[in-house]
């Protein structure tokens, strides 16, 4: 089910991971971001849209993790844009020849046989440096930052003041970092850059869990903050999402968080730049 969290932004929240997909209203159809992550969501995305006479014009994919990066033949076939990286990376992986055994294995049970492959990861790739997406819509700005995934981006709507962060910012999930040479410094770059543009928002859609305002924003922005500063300094994060505290059916977001830890001990810290 669609619900509106700003004017002319719809959000879908999946049941299993609370994925959140985003639909954005242009001149003669919307812009679908991240469409979801079983068949079923994305067939009833696609005839409500349908229903409503709002034909998907553009998508655009967040980063290339493959729950962000799965499409449906009923959406059409409308560009499905990434930056440069994204594409690149989704590119490798298909170019190989178990990619789909690849994919099937990272996927949750639950929802293997529902999840649908055949268009999997086709990305357009944007130009370097690209800002602004190319659509029929209202401005919307890329934010390509460092922090999580290659490539990965938060869009601005400044129209209806959203942002829509992707795997950022999310009140289940801690931050998870990327396998680059300095994740550290990369995730605090990137929350440096999101921070920037909360003065511009109302509202923030995570890439899982809950629609923020912009007060919960700067507290989720504090958050990531803290538990990132914890990682880096051997430190164990007080963090609402880990331990007794995290969110019934999210406790394995500890295991997430101790492999995080480990990794980063291994690393002995090395590329991580001054505190942020």
């Amino acid at each position: 089910m669609l619900k509106q969290v700003a004017e002319g932004v719809l959000v879908h929240q999946s049941e299993l991971l609370q994925n959140n997909t985003v639909v954005v209203e242009g001149t003669d159809g919307v812009l679908l971001v991240d469409p979801g992550i079983t068949g079923d969501e994305m067939l009833c995305l696609a005839n409500d849209l349908a229903k409503f006479g709002r034909p998907v014009t553009a998508g655009f994919s967040t980063h290339p993790d493959w729950d962000h990066v799965l499409w449906h033949a009923e959406l059409g076939e409308a560009p499905r844009y990434g930056t440069a990286r994204c594409a690149a990376d989704m590119a490798e992986l298909l170019s190989q020849a178990d990619w789909r055994t690849q994919v099937a294995e990272g996927l949750p049970p639950e929802i293997a046989e529902e999840t649908p492959l055949d268009l999997f990861g086709l990305i357009t790739a944007l130009p370097a440096g690209t800002v602004r997406l190319p659509w029929d819509g209202p401005e919307v700005r890329i934010i390509e930052h460092p922090g999580h995934a290659p490539g990965h981006a938060a869009l601005l709507l400044p129209h209806s003041r959203v942002l829509i962060a992707g795997d950022m910012l999310s009140d289940v999930l801690i931050p998870m970092l990327d396998e680059s040479a300095a994740p550290i410094e990369d995730y605090l770059v990137s929350l440096r850059l999101l921070e920037d543009v909360t003065p511009d928002i109302d509202v923030l859609v995570p890439g899982h869990g809950s629609v923020a305002d912009a007060d919960e924003t700067r507290t989720r922005i504090h958050q990531d903050r803290a538990y990132i500063h914890a990682l880096r300094d051997d430190l164990t994060p007080a963090d609402p999402r880990l331990g007794t505290s995290a969110r019934p059916g999210w406790e394995w977001v500890n295991d997430v968080h101790e492999g995080q830890a480990q990794s980063i001990a291994r690393r002995g810290r090395d590329g991580n730049g001054p505190d942020n």
